[in-house]
């Protein structure tokens, strides 16, 4: 299982500093999203996914000048969750850098649009999906369901948040055992514990954001419990 650090963006900075080493005091912390994307693409990171706040108020990408100088710095693929809502959100995205883009879960209502989407980004579209039973429309009233229908669509990843408790890691197995596409978990797990469950449950990847910048844990801790 791939192990995707996050970085959450707004107003051009990451909204969490970082500071490398600070179990050892070496170092400086930094809020620049191209420094730390450097950092972990350095630790063997396959992927950087990159959630852009200000663009999921706007309903567009708008961090698009920090995206693009993380995709001048690190030579690896990034992913951009927030804003991406439409085919132009997308084209935006594109066009600074990015190479993977995660739909908001209301693209699931509008199998139109959702096919638009497809059109132009393919197999590097994502959608997110929340693993909440709560959370879930009434049609299809199952995450199972809902995830079925997205991958008869056409949608060959989803990207699942809250899914790292016992009833999410759950919802988890059934999806990986009975759809074809790929399954990323976004965020909750806070030590190597929570991250074998994912990956014993059949998650492709996991996104660690917090649980990385904060310092709870570095990659290669997180890396191996992943394998």
């Amino acid at each position: 299982m791939q192990v995707i650090p996050a970085i959450d963006i707004a107003g051009g900075r990451s909204r969490l500093v970082f500071w490398p080493g600070v179990s050892t005091g070496v170092g400086a912390p930094t809020d620049r999203p191209d420094r730390i994307a450097e950092h972990f693409v350095s630790q063997g990171a396959p992927i950087i996914h990159l959630v852009d706040f200000d663009g999921a108020r706007q309903g567009s990408p708008a961090n698009l000048e920090a995206i693009g100088a993380i995709a001048a710095h690190v030579a690896t693929p990034l992913q951009l969750a927030g804003g991406i809502g439409s085919p132009d959100a997308i084209r935006l995205a594109f066009a600074a850098g990015v190479t993977r883009v995660v739909g908001e879960t209301a693209l699931a209502d509008e199998p139109d649009v959702l096919r638009e989407c497809l059109a132009v980004a393919g197999d590097w579209l994502a959608i997110g999906l929340d693993a909440r039973p709560d959370r879930r429309r009434a049609r299809p009233p199952t995450l199972l369901e809902l995830a079925s229908e997205l991958a008869g669509h056409g949608l060959a990843r989803l990207v699942l948040s809250h899914a790292t408790g016992d009833e999410g890691v759950a919802a988890l197995a059934a999806v990986a055992r009975s759809v074809d596409a790929e399954l990323v978990v976004a965020g909750g797990a806070r030590d190597v514990a929570a991250i074998r469950r994912v990956r014993d449950a059949g998650a492709a990847a996991i996104i660690l954001g917090e649980a990385l910048l904060s310092g709870a844990m570095d990659y290669a801790t997180a890396s191996e419990a992943a394998r």
